[in-house]
């Protein structure tokens, strides 16, 4: 059984930075498309990061370029997802995704074969 475990969410002042990370278990996903989606209460699902099986080729969601940072290490079987100058508009539950499937570049989530339970990040103004 495959599972993604989410952490490193929480509370914290705009301006500020939070490291998530997500360990895979069950299968090694050094193959796989590595991603990150967030949901806030009321909104579809939306892209935010993904990268290739070498982290080498990586996309991002506009409104978070040059401000997040995806990385992985395949020895571990999991990557991160650094968050700095957190904005209020970032708050959202973040969901860790892998995908044999996808390409780096594929913002669909219905293309993320395996899923974590999602960790809340909370951004105040």
């Amino acid at each position: 059984q495959v599972q993604l475990v989410e952490s490193g969410g929480g509370l914290v002042q705009a301006g500020g930075s939070l490291r998530l990370s997500c360990v895979v278990s069950g299968r090694t996903v050094s193959s796989y498309v590595m991603g990150w989606f967030r949901q806030s209460p009321g909104k579809e699902r939306e892209f935010v990061a993904a990268c290739n099986w070498s982290g080498s080729y990586v996309r991002y969601l506009d409104s978070v370029t040059g401000r997040f940072t995806i990385s992985r290490d395949n020895a571990k079987n999991m990557n991160n997802l650094e968050m700095n100058n957190l904005k209020p508009e970032d708050t959202a539950i973040y969901y860790c995704a892998a995908s044999i499937r996808a390409s780096y570049s594929s913002t669909n989530p219905s293309l993320y074969d395996y899923w974590g339970q999602g960790t809340q990040v909370t951004v105040s103004s």
